[in-house]
């Protein structure tokens, strides 16, 4: 009697499970900060992966004439059968130079770049394949060694804030006692809260979830901005094989939440909020850009053809080159 009732749909969710991890997942990190601050050892850290080889580390008068770039490593990780794309953009050289001002320019360019390619494979005729190459989340690194957050990582932090999810790090953070952690973390929060900086806000915790998940989800929200610390080498620490940093005086070791908030950082970023990540990029960052993409098309087709369009229009700032560009391509079309 209970067959006849069952119609079947209770098994979509297994659908469309086994669907996603035959497809497999892509997910794009931003990491951003000054030279020297652990972002590449930290990288490695999380994904437990060498994504460096290669690099060459310049010297003071090299790094004078250096600009801002922008490096993409793609690595392909599979876990219990689950494929992940993951890449990640380095941006060497900011907040390096003499003169720092508008350092981010590149970076607020690039991310610009990835959601027009996305904006035009979207309105493309083959919208099947698309390659999602859109920031995900920055994890932006800021020193240990101030009181706080210096003018750079204000005004960086600002330039991006509507564009993409910002994470706050404190970088090397075995450099500070766990006093002088609180106090830095809390200045940080107040700076975040006073300069008016967007950070990533951990969504609210549904009702449904068990107490565990609510106590974790609560420790997350207190511990930002995370203070991590990073290691490729296994050290031995009371009779264990740990990743840490072995100091004359004892050994710091990473994956120990007393120690830092590397666990937690590893934990919100892959196994709780990857997903929610992607959606937040998804639905407010790109949905934000799009919609001004398509005011100004709007506005200058009702310039061209000299009619009142239906559409109310507010008024935009000037499109940039690449966006002139792109109302081109859609005029042609």
């Amino acid at each position: 009697d209970h067959e006849k009732q069952y119609v079947g749909f209770a098994t979509l969710p297994n659908q469309v499970h086994r669907k996603s991890v035959k497809k497999g997942f892509d997910f794009t990190l931003m990491v951003a900060g000054e030279s020297g601050l652990g972002k590449s050892t930290l990288v490695n850290s999380l994904f437990l992966t060498d994504l460096y080889k290669d690099r060459k580390l310049l010297n003071a008068e090299e790094r004078i004439n250096q600009t801002v770039e922008i490096v993409k490593h793609t690595v392909d990780i599979e876990e219990k059968g689950v494929k992940l794309k993951l890449t990640i953009v380095d941006t060497p050289g900011f907040g390096d130079a003499v003169n720092n001002t508008e350092c981010w320019k590149p970076i607020t360019d690039y991310i610009d770049q990835q959601f027009e390619q996305y904006f035009r494979d979207e309105s493309g005729l083959n919208r099947k394949n698309i390659q999602d190459n859109r920031v995900h989340c920055c994890l932006y690194f800021i020193s240990p060694f101030g009181h706080g957050l210096r003018p750079v990582d204000v005004e960086f932090m600002k330039a991006l804030h509507e564009k993409v999810n910002i994470v706050p790090l404190i970088a090397k953070a075995d450099c500070l006692i766990p006093s002088e952690i609180r106090k830095l973390k809390e200045r940080i929060r107040e700076e975040i809260d006073k300069f008016g900086i967007k950070v990533y806000q951990f969504p609210e915790c549904d009702s449904d979830e068990d107490e565990e998940f609510k106590q974790q989800d609560r420790e997350l929200k207190e511990s930002a901005p995370f203070a991590v610390i990073g290691s490729n080498t296994v050290v031995e620490a009371k009779g264990q094989r740990v990743r840490g940093r072995l100091y004359p005086w004892g050994i710091v070791e990473v994956e120990n939440q007393a120690h830092c908030d590397f666990v937690k950082l590893r934990n919100m970023l892959i196994r709780t909020h990857m997903h929610d990540l992607k959606d937040v990029t998804c639905d407010v960052h790109y949905e934000n850009y799009r919609a001004q993409c398509i005011q100004q098309m709007t506005s200058k087709l009702t310039q061209d053809n000299r009619i009142e369009s239906p559409i109310p229009i507010l008024p935009l700032p000037t499109p940039d080159t690449e966006t002139e560009k792109l109302i081109k391509m859609k005029d042609e079309e």
